[in-house]
């Protein structure tokens, strides 16, 4: 690799120019094998903080017991060794553990540093050895009087003073302050400000995941006011691409999918809270609302459809449709479930542990859990999956109905034409009847045979001689024969009915297979909480209500004890927690690694940050501001730390390898997710249209095959058709039980997740170079570009410009016109060749181009989407 721009690891075209390649596949995998690098913001190594005179519990001694003694010296007595607690000063001293002021009368200290195998601690069994880095500190700490601190995030933020410091030209807002501080104490500054083409594709990346067109960068980049790049985060902020890049990690979070997972796999309609999440990141619904919606809208004080639709954020789970599952157990599991995602979305925290003993780390007693639980364990769902409509559709209750405006038409024009055959059909054996019984009448001497002699008689009478009596039952007899012999005859009457049975089977189909059903949270079902024994359903323990555990503030009286009261609760200013993590992670978003890397874990066995004070100030300031999710974009993006070059330099490898002092912009290998929709968006295929039920695009040939393993159902890949086929990955159908095939290091989405990891393999390069949407997308940009510029040089200048966000070097131009015109040359010998490239995807080849050089700027195009600096975001 070069680095003759400062910005970018510049590519170089080597080995593959010069072989001859007779499949495109071969030349793109020797091209990613020579072009990816990994990113570097995979990296959570915390550099070693400079020594301190005062050791800090919290950033040095608790990680220590918290990894070596907590597991069997900590909270849960069930499990405690020897009676003895470390994670409490008094206790541990009360056990002659720890002496303050002296560590060779700390028992603790002689166990650490003895020989003998039978008393050394940790065990020699659990293979934890402490380091004498680590031994030092818990010496130097006791010697210090061995004080205890409540664990930080346990205790409300405050927010700090803004560092005033000399160097104030580079600053731009608080943030600033903070990192450069921390920056200045290890010895580091500030990287430059990164180049315009640089930033503007980067926040395009990270607030819309959509590429810039040229005209947007080249309007950037001459624009000279100093208030150009805030101008454009303002539109950004405000574009409707905002809420769909945003919903992306929620959804993760949320657990989101479109089918119940497991064998059956049913489809859902959950993308109804999907596109509700969308539309409030759009409307900057605040976080607290945003929350207390999705927590507890549906009681709220007469709740809105909109606030009833947010409540699916908790039935987002999966539901266990196979034979022999037990509804009660499946309910648990649900619990459990909703019990994870909820405490580590808004607590940072893993409560699991405590579902069946109390937590090994964190404050967290099983009793507590099962209190906590109570807020969910109302809901009158049975656990199990019901054919609501017919399969694939499968849902548990409660669920609301949300029909479309056409929908309800169209189910009013069916009953309408229901209820006329219900009246018609009367109508018409009525008109019938009378006129069967005028002929019995008009001929009384051969037509009454099958009547009584008594009626026989009341017939040959006149009918104004008959009495009233007689008349009656004359005219049951005749109804009684009409009935059973002449009626079952008639042909009209027939017809009626049979199209109004017709119209009701097309009513009750349509109702249940067409109009969505929502899956939403209730109350409506009380249920008497237990603890459970082991966390097994059928050993419960002493009944318990709802509450929170007591290391957190309590919940006010006031508050009705469920989960409303438990979200007004999160947003209460003494919460230490919520706040916090949510700043966490929209860090995270931005720079690839959270102020605290273990952003899914805020408890005792967390990371100790290097920027605690950044983070409080933020927690605070995103509080104090109303909560506003997009105010805290703005702030993050506007800074100076977030605009600073990527480069790397060898001092900043030295102090600050994975970056965490942010003394230089991370590097962020782009999501698979956006990766598709860039390449979609550079090419023009893209649709654009915002919301909607799930579409199919281009996946492997029977992706689903393996499901089928009943013949209950049909689980052939119902790819889409038209735009639906280039819609944003964020629509795509997400199937729990086999995930999209092209979309590498997603979720699959069957728990909560909130840290994404990135990994390389030949798969992913395999993905990007071979897949339809990939290779579609290349032909048409090469396509549209043929159109666009007729000279070979601007047409690969204006294809590395659209993908790349910046135009070429002459260098640069001339590799690309070496690779082009070897490409040429193969394809001009080889129209099979072409033609198989050509028929790649849905779109229709221009076939009044040059099909050789289309072809040949076609794999040009596929060679530049896979370039490091085409899927790194940096």
């Amino acid at each position: 690799m070069s680095r003759k721009n400062p910005e970018f690891l510049e590519f170089e075209f080597p080995l593959w120019m010069r072989l001859p390649f007779r499949v495109p596949g071969r030349l793109f995998i020797v091209l990613l094998s020579s072009m990816l690098v990994p990113s570097e913001s995979s990296g959570l190594c915390l550099p070693t903080p400079p020594l301190q005179e005062e050791i800090d519990f919290n950033r040095d001694v608790k990680p220590i017991l918290s990894e070596n003694c907590f597991f069997c010296h900590g909270q849960d007595e069930k499990n405690r060794m020897a009676d003895l607690r470390l994670d409490d000063r008094s206790s541990a001293i009360d056990a002659g553990a720890i002496k303050p002021q002296s560590a060779k009368e700390s028992e603790l200290m002689n166990r650490i540093l003895t020989e003998d195998s039978d008393l050394k601690m940790p065990p020699t069994r659990s293979h934890r050895v402490l380091t004498p880095a680590q031994v030092d500190i818990l010496k130097r700490w006791i010697e210090q009087g061995a004080k205890y601190d409540q664990h930080w995030t346990f205790v409300a933020p405050q927010r700090p003073s803004v560092p005033q410091l000399d160097e104030s030209v580079w600053i731009k807002n608080p943030i600033d302050a903070f990192v450069l501080k921390e920056m200045k104490d290890v010895g580091l500054s500030p990287s430059p400000s990164a180049e315009k083409t640089t930033l503007i594709k980067r926040v395009y990346a990270d607030l819309i995941g959509l590429p810039p067109s040229i005209e947007e960068i080249e309007a950037f980049v001459k624009n000279e006011d100093p208030g150009a790049f805030l101008q454009l985060v303002d539109k950004l902020l405000e574009s409707p691409h905002y809420g769909e890049r945003m919903a992306l990690p929620w959804l993760d979070a949320a657990r989101y999918a479109d089918s119940n997972g497991f064998q059956q796999d049913g489809d859902t309609w959950q993308w109804i809270w999907r596109d509700w999440i969308v539309k409030k990141l759009n409307e900057n619904l605040s976080f607290d609302q945003f929350s207390i919606w999705q927590l507890a809208g549906d009681l709220l004080e007469k709740p809105s459809e909109e606030q009833q639709i947010a409540t699916a954020f908790n039935r987002n789970h999966l539901l266990n449709g196979e034979g022999g599952g037990i509804s009660e157990e499946q309910r648990f599991v649900i619990l459990f479930d909703r019990m994870d995602t909820t405490a580590t979305n808004w607590l940072g925290m893993t409560f699991a542990c405590a579902q069946c003993h109390s937590h090994k780390y964190d404050p967290i007693s099983q009793t507590e859990y099962y209190q906590l639980m109570d807020m969910f364990n109302h809901v009158p769902e049975s656990g199990r999956p019901e054919e609501i409509a017919p399969i694939p559709i499968r849902l548990d209750t409660p669920f609301i109905e949300f029909a479309t405006e056409e929908q309800k038409q169209h189910v009013a024009t069916l009953q309408k034409e229901a209820n006329e055959a219900k009246t018609n059909g009367p109508a018409a054996i009525k008109l019938a009847f009378a006129s069967w019984k005028m002929g019995v009448f008009a001929s009384p001497s051969g037509a009454n045979s099958f009547l009584s002699a008594e009626s026989q008689g009341f017939l040959a009478k006149p009918e104004t001689e008959r009495t009233e009596e007689q008349k009656k039952k004359l005219e049951e007899e005749l109804q009684k024969y009409f009935d059973q012999q002449i009626r079952p005859h008639l042909a009209a009457e027939h017809r009626w009915l049979e199209r109004e049975e017709d119209i009701r089977r097309k009513l009750f189909t349509f109702q249940k297979r067409e109009i969505p059903r929502l899956m939403v949270m209730s109350d409506a079902k009380r249920r008497q909480t237990h603890v459970l024994n082991r966390g097994q359903y059928l050993e419960p323990l002493e009944k318990v209500s709802f509450d929170v555990p007591k290391f957190l503030p309590p919940v006010p009286a006031e508050f009705p004890r469920n989960r409303l009261g438990f979200a007004k609760w999160l947003f209460l200013p003494d919460n230490p927690l919520v706040a916090r993590v949510q700043v966490n992670r929209c860090w995270q978003h931005f720079f690839g690694t959270g102020i605290v890397a273990t952003s899914e874990d805020f408890g005792v066995q967390s990371e100790y940050p290097v920027h605690k004070d950044l983070l409080d100030w933020l927690a605070v300031e995103f509080r104090e501001s109303g909560w506003s999710l997009k105010k805290l974009h703005r702030l993050i993006v506007t800074s100076a730390t977030y605009q600073q070059s990527s480069r790397l330099t060898p001092k900043q490898r030295e102090l600050d390898p994975g970056n965490r002092y942010y003394s230089r912009a991370s590097r962020l290998r782009m999501p698979s997710m956006i990766l598709r929709d860039w390449a979609l968006a550079t090419s023009g295929l893209l649709e654009t249209k915002i919301g909607g039920p799930p579409v199919y695009p281009y996946q492997p040939t029977n992706v689903w095959e393996p499901l089928a393993i009943t013949k209950e159902r049909d689980f052939s890949y119902p790819q889409s058709s038209g735009k639906d086929l280039y819609r944003r990955s964020l629509y795509t159908f997400w199937r729990r039980t086999i995930s999209p095939a092209n979309m590498f290091d997603a979720s699959n989405r069957q728990a909560c997740r909130v840290r994404s990891t990135n990994s390389n393999t030949p798969l992913h390069a395999l993905t990007m170079l071979n897949d339809p949407t990939w290779v579609e997308a290349a032909r048409v940009l090469a396509g549209d570009v043929m159109i666009n510029q007729v000279d070979q040089a601007a047409q690969l200048k204006e294809v590395f410009y659209r993908i790349l966000c910046r135009p070429p070097t002459s260098d640069e131009v001339q590799r690309l016109e070496r690779m082009w015109h070897r490409q040429l040359e193969f394809y001009k010998d080889s129209s099979e060749q072409i033609k198989l490239l050509m028929a790649v995807g849905q779109s229709k080849s221009n076939d009044q181009l040059d099909q050789a050089s289309l072809a040949a700027l076609t794999n040009v195009c596929i060679a530049i989407f896979n370039l490091d600096e085409a899927i790194t975001r940096q």
